[in-house]
């Protein structure tokens, strides 16, 4: 311990005495630490950490339709979720919420201004089954979600805070929702309870209600299934049941389960996180080879410095101290400067993840749950430790090996440096320059895949467009209905700057339902479904997308007229391939027949990346709507529009609930935002890596240059020209960076192998990529050798040849 205290103690003087390197190396040693942190705190989130409720292994996820396709593919019918209930033997038990719901749809009224709150329906023993314990209250009575019973509603934590002022004596009170819906607050949740993290990233709820499964039976698909398997039973196993028990059901006439006989059964955390592991260990791989770069760098500074202090350890080597002495010495210091870098870096990490945390325009899920906790600490110093010993290792052998023969010859007066050391440091160049390759191509393959993603044609134009959601009463009754939104965009389009607008229940790229879409008189496709949207005549206009062949919808298709309907060119592909559909007689859209009227060009309405599938525009005037949307097409910024906007539709409806005003540019940002936050954080990293590495080169070409300035000096005098001294240098400057990129180049193809399932709309082998990577390491490793070779060629021969 004494020896420790000592080596301690040696070390923090002689790293005030160099304050200009300390500064350097823990500075660089924060960066490269404190993202390498961020980022496991990010994937040990998403990951590696246990979900938030008890025994969360237990937790499964069942999915329709192999889980692909929209909600309405997905979902269940409540019939088929009873008997599956009722049936299985895997589950200690099945409970379900219903995710199609708007989550803005509700207001909190009574209690002033209308104020816009945000609510979900869960089946009584949702929370049961997850395992949460409320903070306050109970949670709901089997009795509360049978119809008939008085509603329940549990509160989020943080709405019962902002909302009641943390008022313990809410529970029991009524609270009244859209003027006529009087609920009972029987409880509060956990704060530790984040629905929209786990289940429906980006979304806030206020409150749970408890589901009357009555309601909804005759919806079709309406319900987003979790189960908690029984102790000793896997996944895999469930699954093998489900794939037993579905064909038996279906006999009973069951129609439930006529499109879930495909369901997909996997673990919660599997379903939640699954799709992201390939992109989180992309970025856990990035920003590792940030820290190799780091630590090669400080090799080189530390393999600088210690040429200056080979006499000092060979002097101390030659007066008894053993080269293990002197290596521990030297490792400590790597040690401390490890240590004061890592606990900077910690406040980095702290700061970085918990701004990840708190924004809200990343729709990942757990993100909001992301922290610096205990996990990190030890990770940060396990990081410190290994990053300690990569850096200091090779300088401290080789530091500690010289002996005072070789140091007296190496650094003496007029002398270059040791042929070993300088082969070592232009190792390390090189091994810099092919890490900074992997990290750029990496970088550059997701950047052009996320360039190609905004050049995808999403079928309608987002900018100029927003959105906000409307309150309207028709009774059920379709004339009322129709008299009403005709008069709500007769006065919209009526305020200056507003070109067109339309009213849709549902948004592209936003919510999103299914219903069957068959040709009259034709074999169904084995996917008969196809996304449905209700809206207005003007919508089309109002979206920018683009009506491709017929008409409109007008306020002359009225109910008692023949349904109508516009479809998409997929669902056109689909249902009459290589005919004209307009005119034909389509089944499923509603209770009747439907003419096509019209065809629309594709749209995007689940993902970017995804090809557009059939999709059908039904009239409002003709089926019921879920909500309403008001979408305006503007010359005008859309937030200058919003106040008047508002005030309109209040002059209509006085209750109409301050709703946020949403560009139609955010729905869209929203949808690409994870890919544009692995992109931008590689990206960074990639420009971080490259920044090391051009410092990295300079630096050693830089004292390089130093160390040979009596050699430059000699051949200068015997006539060489400072154009040829200058072009000697960076002659040697790119043949390591040629070594470096080369070397990178091969473990590139390596890299862009493992994250070819990340790209889009390029191929892994990208051209580009590869000749943009090649240049701007040429051209960095140029830039970094520009000034030290012009230092070299301004060498006066007379001072180089007394130099000292």
């Amino acid at each position: 311990m004494t020896a420790l205290i000592q080596d301690l103690r040696y070390a923090m003087r002689q790293l005030r005495k160099s304050r200009a390197f300390t500064v350097i190396a823990v500075l660089t040693l924060a960066l490269g630490i404190g993202a390498n942190v961020a980022v496991f705190s990010v994937v040990d989130t998403m990951l590696l950490r246990p979900l938030p409720f008890a025994n969360p292994e237990q937790l499964a996820w069942l999915s329709g339709n192999n889980g692909a396709g929209g909600l309405s593919d997905t979902t269940y019918r409540v019939d088929a979720y009873e008997e599956f209930r009722q049936h299985n033997r895997s589950f200690q038990n099945v409970t379900a919420y219903v995710p199609f719901l708007a989550y803005s749809h509700y207001k909190l009224t009574g209690q002033g201004e209308p104020k816009p709150v945000s609510g979900l329906w869960v089946a009584g023993d949702f929370f049961h089954t997850l395992g949460i314990q409320p903070a306050l209250g109970r949670l709901f009575t089997p009795e509360e979600s049978v119809k008939g019973e008085r509603s329940a509603v549990l509160l989020s934590y943080a709405f019962w805070q902002t909302q009641f002022n943390s008022d313990r004596a809410i529970v029991g009170r009524t609270i009244t929702l859209n003027n006529s819906q009087s609920v009972t607050v029987v409880g509060v949740l956990p704060s530790t309870f984040d629905f929209g993290a786990v289940f429906a990233p980006g979304a806030k709820l206020d409150f749970f209600r408890a589901l009357h499964m009555e309601d909804i039976k005759d919806y079709g698909h309406m319900l987003s299934l979790v189960g908690r398997l029984k102790p000793g039973v896997t996944p895999a196993q469930a699954q093998a049941e489900s794939n037993v028990l579905f064909p038996q059901l279906r006999p009973n006439g069951n129609l439930g389960w006529a499109t879930d006989v495909n369901t997909t059964i996997t673990g919660l955390k599997d379903h939640i996180a699954g799709k992201l592991r390939r992109s989180l260990i992309a970025l856990w791989f990035a920003v590792g080879l940030v820290l190799l770069i780091v630590c090669v760098n400080l090799s080189n500074l530390l393999l600088a410095r210690g040429a200056t202090r080979s006499k000092e350890f060979a002097m101390r080597s030659a007066l008894g101290a053993g080269r293990g002495r002197l290596i521990r010495q030297l490792l400590t210091e790597s040690l401390v400067l490890s240590g004061v870098g890592a606990a900077l870096g910690l406040g980095i990490a702290f700061a970085t993840v918990s701004y990840l945390a708190h924004q809200g325009s990343i729709t990942l899920p757990l993100l909001s749950e992301a922290r610096v906790d205990g996990a990190a600490v030890l990770w940060t110093l396990a990081i410190a430790v290994l990053t300690a010993l990569l850096f200091g290792v090779v300088p401290s052998f080789r530091i500690a090996g010289t002996t005072l023969q070789e140091a007296l010859k190496d650094g003496g007066h007029g002398m270059s440096d040791g042929r070993n050391r300088h082969r070592m440091r232009s190792i390390l160049v090189i091994l810099e320059i092919a890490l900074a390759c992997v990290l750029l191509v990496g970088a550059g393959l997701l950047l052009r895949s996320f360039l190609r993603v905004l050049d995808v044609d999403i079928g309608f134009q987002p900018s100029h467009a927003a959105a906000i959601k409307m309150d309207f009463d028709d009774g059920g009754n379709a004339a009322r209905r129709s008299a009403i939104l005709q008069e709500v965009l007769a006065r919209v389009t009526a305020i200056p700057g507003i070109e067109a607008a339309g009213i849709s229940d549902k948004l592209p790229l936003d919510l999103n339902r299914s219903w069957e879409l068959i040709a009259k008189g034709a074999i169904p496709a084995a996917d008969k479904d196809a996304f449905v949207y209700i809206v207005t005549p003007g919508y089309i206009q109002a979206m920018g997308m683009h009506l491709r062949a017929g008409r409109d919808f007008s306020w002359q298709d009225s109910a008692d007229r023949e349904h109508v309907i516009i479809i998409n060119e997929a669902a056109a592909r689909r249902e009459w391939p290589g005919q004209d559909p307009i005119g034909r007689i389509a089944e499923g859209i509603g209770s009747g027949d439907t003419r096509v009227i019209g065809v629309i060009a594709d749209v995007r309405e689940s993902s970017v990346e995804s090809a557009s599938s059939p999709q059908v525009l039904a009239p409002i005037t003709q089926q019921l709507p879920e909500g309403a949307e008001l979408v305006v097409r503007t010359t005008l910024p859309p937030n200058v529009l919003a106040a008047s906007v508002l005030s309109t539709l209040r002059s209509i409806n006085p209750g109409q609930t301050a709703y946020e005003f949403r560009p139609i540019q955010q729905i869209v940002d929203h949808a690409v935002s994870p890919r544009r936050f692995f992109v931008q954080l590689v990206g960074v990293f990639a420009g971080l890596g490259l920044l090391l590495a051009s410092l990295g080169i300079y630096g050693v070409i830089s004292y390089s240059v130093t160390q040979r300035t009596h050699e430059i000096g000699i051949r200068m005098a015997l006539g060489a020209t400072s154009s040829r001294v200058q072009m000697s240098v960076i002659a040697g400057t790119l043949k390591l960076a040629l070594l470096g990129i080369g070397a990178g180049t091969i473990a590139s193809f390596v890299a862009a192998r493992a994250i070819a399932t990340l790209l889009f709309g390029i191929e892994r082998t990208d051209p580009w990529t590869f000749t943009g990577m090649i240049l701007l390491l040429g051209g960095v490793a140029l830039m970094a050798a520009y000034i030290p070779a012009r230092r070299a060629a301004k060498v006066d021969p007379m001072v180089a040849l007394r130099y000292e």
